[in-house]
């Protein structure tokens, strides 16, 4: 079962979250997209920016006051211009390059599976966008501050640059591969994802170990080659580069793994959290596709396999209404062997009285609703007792105790079903009666026919005889009628329900046979009796 958690609750949290983005109109849910991707791009390239004004100030000393001034001053002013020129075109051709991703939204229809891929791709397209624009701004403020400055430092801000660069499109790729889970979901509502398209947790691992790892280390690397190579960094200069870059390998190391790890870690708990649901019987249960990788094909995977379960249980639940959840459960557990074995089994046999008579005077209808009515209170005090339907025929059922499970005291079961039946039908069956026979002795069970149309069934004498005593029922104002074997069978208790009738030959049989009666039936007989 569950346990309770924050896993389940944030899976269920993400499962209404996605209904409800489903159930917008498609324009009001694209313009939510434009939105949150606008959000995504502008934190991501203030992070990165961020990350290069930080490496520039440790990596960039300078012993020229006025000349740091200026160069730094003119670096600020063209990385406003930069930033304002840049974001719009960023945003504008990500926006553009995610048309056939959103399109499908816009016209509130279902997506094509080329629209599909695009939006599952759509955070690889980003990366792209952001890696251009990055190493372009890396080539003009390199060359610019060549021209203004020196060579060395030109080539050391490109560098610094695309750094920068990796962690904005690193956490540019998190961020809108979460920020579009809920137009993915919508998008492959009821599509089967197939193969991966899109980086999966190897290439994500990898993304946060660069940026929270790698980043970082390779500026400590350029630190001490600087310090190495040119001699231009002092003691306290030094220590503050190193102190520096450390702590922001900490701080970004942490988001962007934290990121990389909800990535990944989101998906199995949803599909963990699904599993717990179809465990406790909840075929119904599915998850939201909405990961390009390996771990969307977790996701698709799994709802393949609830509908198969939920199939697999309406056909057990059809196969057990046709032949008893008992014969099912025996079947669906093991090989069907045809033949069979001798039981000593209890049968009972009821039959309405007239029934011809009764479809001739009435309405289909109403027969239907009749014999509705009539198998659902046998059916009830048959399962009561253990006992189980072996076969409707017409408006006569056959209900077997003993085969194909046990039961402690099968003759003792089918004498107290029959005689409850007989008084529940008598008291709610209106319109009609019904007649009941009961018996017990050896007989053959199982699987008679060939293994592509098979039956389970039970042949032998006790069949027979309580299709006989059932015709005689018909006569007696109890309606009942069981052999004297079955009673001598059951247990005290129950044998000592019933009592002597009379003494009759069973049609098709030379040897009498002793009729029992519910005792409380022999006492309302008419004296002489």
């Amino acid at each position: 079962m569950a346990r309770p958690g924050r896993s389940p609750r944030r899976a269920d949290r993400q499962a209404r979250s996605v209904a409800r983005f489903a159930a917008r109109p498609g324009r009001r849910a694209e313009r939510q997209i434009h939105f949150e991707v606008l959000s995504v791009l502008i934190g991501a390239n203030l992070i990165g920016a961020g990350i290069v004004v930080a490496i520039a100030l440790l990596l960039l000393p300078t012993r020229d006051v006025a000349a740091a001034g200026s160069t730094t001053a003119i670096n600020l002013g063209a990385s406003g211009l930069g930033i304002v020129l840049g974001g719009f075109i960023g945003y504008r051709w990500a926006l553009r390059g995610l048309g056939k991703a959103r399109d499908w939204l816009r016209e509130d229809r279902a997506a094509e599976p080329d629209e599909q891929r695009a939006i599952l791709r759509a955070p690889l397209f980003v990366v792209r966008v952001q890696m251009t624009l990055w190493t372009l701004a890396a080539l003009l403020f390199g060359v610019l501050d060549a021209l203004i400055d020196s060579l060395e430092l030109g080539l050391r801000l490109g560098v610094t640059i695309v750094l920068g660069g990796l962690g904005t499109a690193a956490v540019a790729y998190l961020l809108t591969e979460r920020t579009l889970r809920r137009p993915a979901a919508r998008a492959l509502s009821g599509a089967a994802l197939r193969r991966p398209v899109a980086p999966g947790i190897i290439a994500r691992t990898i993304t946060g170990w660069a940026l929270g790892t790698a980043v970082p280390v390779v500026g400590l690397m350029l630190v001490g080659l600087s310090a190495l190579l040119e001699n231009d960094y002092n003691r306290v200069e030094f220590s503050v580069a190193v102190l520096g870059l450390g702590l922001a390998g900490l701080i970004v190391g942490f988001v962007v793994t934290l990121l990389s790890a909800r990535a990944a870690a989101d998906p199995v708990n949803a599909v963990r959290h699904a599993l717990a649901q179809v465990e406790e019987g909840d075929f119904d249960a599915r998850v939201p596709v909405y990961d390009g990788s390996e771990l969307g094909l977790l996701q698709s995977g799994f709802n393949r396999m609830a509908e198969g379960l939920a199939e697999r249980e309406r056909i057990r639940d059809l196969f057990g209404r046709q032949v008893g959840q008992d014969v099912a459960r025996t079947a669906l557990e093991g090989e069907v062997a045809m033949g069979g074995e001798v039981r000593e089994v209890a049968i009972l046999f009821v039959d309405i009285i007239g029934s011809t008579k009764i479809a001739a005077a009435r309405p289909a209808s109403e027969v239907v609703e009749l014999l509705n009515e009539y198998f659902a209170v046998v059916i009830s005090v048959i399962d009561q007792h253990g006992g189980w339907i072996n076969k409707f025929e017409g408006d006569a059922a056959l209900a077997v105790f003993g085969a194909p499970v046990a039961v402690a005291d099968p003759a003792g079961s089918a004498l107290a079903a029959a005689r409850v039946l007989g008084l529940r039908l008598a008291a709610e069956l209106e319109g009609a009666e019904a007649a009941i026979g009961v018996s017990f002795g050896p007989a053959v069970a199982g699987n008679i026919g060939e293994p592509r149309r098979y039956e389970y069934t039970v042949i032998g004498d006790p069949v027979n005889e309580a299709a006989r005593l059932t015709e005689l029922a018909k006569e007696v104002p109890a309606r009942v009628l069981a052999s004297r074997r079955i009673v001598d069978a059951a247990s005290g208790a129950e044998a000592s329900m019933w009592s002597y009738h009379e003494t009759a030959t069973l049609r098709g049989r030379a040897v009498p046979t002793e009729l029992m009666l519910p005792a409380a039936a022999v006492a309302d007989l008419p004296s002489g009796r």
